[in-house]
């Protein structure tokens, strides 16, 4: 099973490129859809052709792309005859959340005990923390699912509504960053705030539709609910696409993930990215009216992420004295015993069979190839080892911080 073992992880690196792969596509597409559709639902015009309003045409758009002329239409309610050909969007929804989904169980369900579980936050099973995770998915939907059908039905609700969704992401990246690894913990959130904008579009908005559609086909008068609430479901898919993106963006900068209170910065970045959106779905309706683009959205926004910004920036280090290691007999001791630390907590993942972000940490000649990368992760943002799964201690780290300082290089 040894000699197995290097392919068997080169095989995982093959699956973990081509999951993200499509599932980065995917998600392309119906972020792509679910920004241009609001786009077009906040610059349509009333129709001047009487034919068009005797169709039922409520608002049109004249755009031009790539060499052509396009001219959308949105019905009031539902056209009166259905054409032959109608398209569904939704398989743009469901494909990015069965790769995400997949993704995530290769990445952090199978390896629940190196990337789910921080031992200095919650030592517990990994059988355990998985379903904790599993559990962040269901019972996220479940109490949005709730709060819409209750207090989301009744017409003005709508900023109470929101209030309540958002004290929700609040406590639940609290108890994610309590309870997870902090890049595990954002990567959650995400994949919990991205499995209810599925959730929404497979449970209210097709079968809505379908049901619209039904109803024509029968000849049946078509109950103006079902766009109603597919129409709210997919309007907060829009506010919760950006600070999804964020938090699945999160894992590849632990500055973020690993900061000091990393819940609250993960809540002000997705509060920052919610306003920018804010901003958009705001500007394309004042274009339409004429009026000045509503700036202070994204003046807010900004205005978090650099405030968040200068939170969480590293405390300068201080230089060490040369003269603790200014002799050979005192740099061969110190290079030494650089080379033990990093044998023992960092050769476990950065070795000839398990490269990861392709560092290896196995030869003297590479750890002193990797000086300026060890020092960074493991000196200044004390981010690796990752999650610290190797009890690397703060004497330790120290040690590392005084030979990169000194010129980060081997005893001669």
């Amino acid at each position: 099973m040894t000699e197995l073992s290097p392919w068997l992880g080169y095989a995982m690196d093959w699956v973990n490129l081509l999951l993200r792969w499509a599932h980065v596509i995917v998600a392309i597409a119906w972020i792509g859809s679910s920004f241009y559709f609001v786009w077009l639902d906040n610059s349509l015009t009333p129709p001047e052709d009487p034919a068009l309003k005797e169709k039922g045409v409520g608002g049109e758009l004249w755009a031009v792309h790539g060499g052509g002329f396009y001219n959308p239409q949105k019905y009031l309610g539902a056209p009166k005859k259905l054409p032959a050909h109608l398209h569904w969007f939704f398989w743009e929804s469901y494909s990015t959340w069965l790769t995400g989904f997949a993704l995530f169980t290769v990445l952090y369900l199978f390896n629940a005990s190196t990337f789910l579980i921080d031992k200095n936050l919650m030592d517990w099973p990994p059988v355990a923390a998985v379903h904790a995770a599993l559990g962040f998915l269901v019972g996220f939907w479940l109490i949005y699912d709730v709060l819409c059908r209750t207090v989301g039905r009744k017409p003005g609700n709508d900023g109470l509504l929101g209030a309540l969704v958002f004290a929700v992401v609040v406590f639940a990246s609290w108890l994610a960053c309590q309870l997870f690894a902090g890049r595990a913990a954002f990567l959650l959130i995400g994949a919990m705030m991205a499995t209810t904008m599925s959730a929404n579009v497979f449970f209210w908005i097709i079968p809505g539709q379908r049901k619209v559609v039904a109803a024509m086909k029968a000849g049946q008068p078509v109950d103006p609910v079902h766009g109603q609430r597919g129409k709210q479901r997919s309007v907060h898919n829009t506010y919760f696409t950006m600070p999804v993106l964020f938090a699945m963006l999160s894992n590849h900068y632990p500055f973020v993930t690993g900061a000091k209170h990393n819940w609250i910065v993960l809540v002000l970045m997705m509060l920052a990215a919610a306003l920018i959106r804010q901003f958009f779905v705001a500007r394309h309706k004042t274009e339409v009216a004429g009026k000045r683009a509503p700036w202070g959205w994204a003046i807010a926004g900004v205005l978090i992420l650099l405030g968040v910004a200068v939170w969480v920036a590293p405390a300068p280090q201080a230089k060490v004295e040369a003269a603790a290691v200014d002799t050979p007999q005192a740099k061969a001791a110190q290079w030494a015993h650089v080379q033990d630390i990093v044998k023992q907590r960092c050769v476990l993942c950065h070795n000839a069979n398990l490269a990861n972000k392709g560092v290896r940490l196995d030869q003297p000649e590479l750890i002193v190839q990797e000086a300026q990368r060890v020092y960074q992760q493991v000196a200044v943002l004390k981010t690796m080892p990752l999650n610290n799964a190797t009890q690397i201690t703060d004497a330790e780290r120290a040690t590392l911080a005084q030979w990169f300082q000194a010129g980060g290089k081997a005893a001669p």
